[in-house]
């Protein structure tokens, strides 16, 4: 069996790289977090002429039905430039649960047709998540109310802003009254669609915290070959060497968990629940100690607004607890492997 990714993944994860690298410099990231809205309408209109939009959309609603793995690829790279917009929530996780809803439901595919096109911001809000992102800006939110499927407007609900360390995250807390006319699914069939956004929310999660850590230390590594000390680049010191090493473990062992969660999703892997909650857990442990290092060799200068550093790591704190607190993934693996007959060991990675 082949697990690399095919040439075409490659250029396209290239591709994406290197569109960011223009659209998103860091002075740029600095502006966005300073405005009002945390947004910038102009980095969302190029990100919907690039397609971006429209990746997993159905190719019936004008999209390109791509999968779960593009989005692993994706996901990385708007974490590595930090990127200060709510694409990843309408669409992947978003257009994931709205790809779901039954054919019956009457704004489904219109809306489907509006995020391919780049018009339609949406906020998810599922119960997992206490505070909702980018609520003050979206022209729909789907609620979670009791595992039923909620459709509203921001006339139809209540939200107060929730700061977050993280600048460019608008956090809302909402309320509403769930009603005939906003739900468009109910809790028997609510269920299982909420529970597939769940893994979605956290693959994206652990996807933007993989490329998050690997930001954190590309500049980690500038500043050690940059900042000398008695007369030797800080870089040269064994004890500096070795808290980059530990980052590049974290990372190489995260890749192959993110994968693999991205595989289960898009087959539909009745164990998907398992290994997004370990993608989860290792792609955010792996920020999380590139932050730590990472700080660690910037010293305190790392702190500061002028170092690039801050931003980057500021969101992986912030998205650390998103979709999931690290008990409830460490309880979902806990359900499986420990379960009577649990299906653990080499052999049942990819199946006989």
């Amino acid at each position: 069996m082949d697990f690399t990714f095919t040439e075409d993944q490659l250029a396209f994860k290239e591709a994406i790289s290197r569109f960011l690298m223009t659209e998103a410099p860091p002075e740029m990231l600095r502006e966005i977090w300073e405005t009002e809205a945390g947004r910038s309408p102009e980095l969302h209109r190029s990100i919907a002429a690039q397609g971006l939009t429209a990746l997993s959309v159905p190719e019936e609603q004008g999209g390109l039905g791509m999968d779960d793995i593009a989005w692993s690829l994706l996901t990385q790279e708007l974490g590595y430039y930090a990127i200060p917009d709510s694409m990843v929530d309408t669409a992947y996780v978003a257009t994931g649960l709205l790809s779901a809803l039954p054919a019956t439901v009457a704004a489904r595919n219109d809306v489907l047709s509006q995020v391919a096109e780049g018009n339609m911001r949406i906020a998810v809000a599922h119960s997992i998540n206490p505070l909702v992102a980018d609520v003050h800006l979206a022209d729909t939110i789907i609620v979670e109310h009791q595992g039923e499927v909620h459709f509203l407007s921001r006339e139809q609900l209540e939200y107060d802003s929730n700061s977050s360390i993280d600048s460019s995250r608008r956090l809302s807390k909402i309320s509403f009254t769930p009603s005939a006319s906003t739900q468009v699914v109910d809790a028997q069939a609510g269920a299982a669609i909420w529970n597939e956004t769940l893994n979605r929310g956290a693959l994206s999660v652990a996807g933007q915290s993989l490329g998050l850590a690997q930001r954190m230390l590309d500049l980690s590594v500038d500043y050690a070959v940059q900042r000398k000390q008695f007369g030797k680049p800080i870089g040269s010191f064994q004890a500096v060497k070795h808290k980059l090493a530990d980052v590049v473990s974290g990372i190489e062992f995260a890749k192959p968990a993110l994968y693999r969660a991205a595989y289960a999703l898009a087959q539909g892997d009745a164990r998907a629940d398992l290994y997004v909650s370990h993608a989860k857990l290792a792609c955010c442990e792996a920020a999380l100690v590139a932050a730590r290092h990472g700080i660690q060799v910037h010293g305190a200068m790392g702190y500061t607004w002028e170092a690039d550093l801050q931003m980057f790591m500021k969101r992986a704190w912030a998205l650390n607890a998103s979709w999931g607190t690290r008990e409830f993934h460490r309880q979902r693996i806990a359900k499986d492997i420990f379960a009577d007959g649990a299906a653990v060991g080499p052999r049942y990675t990819f199946g006989e």
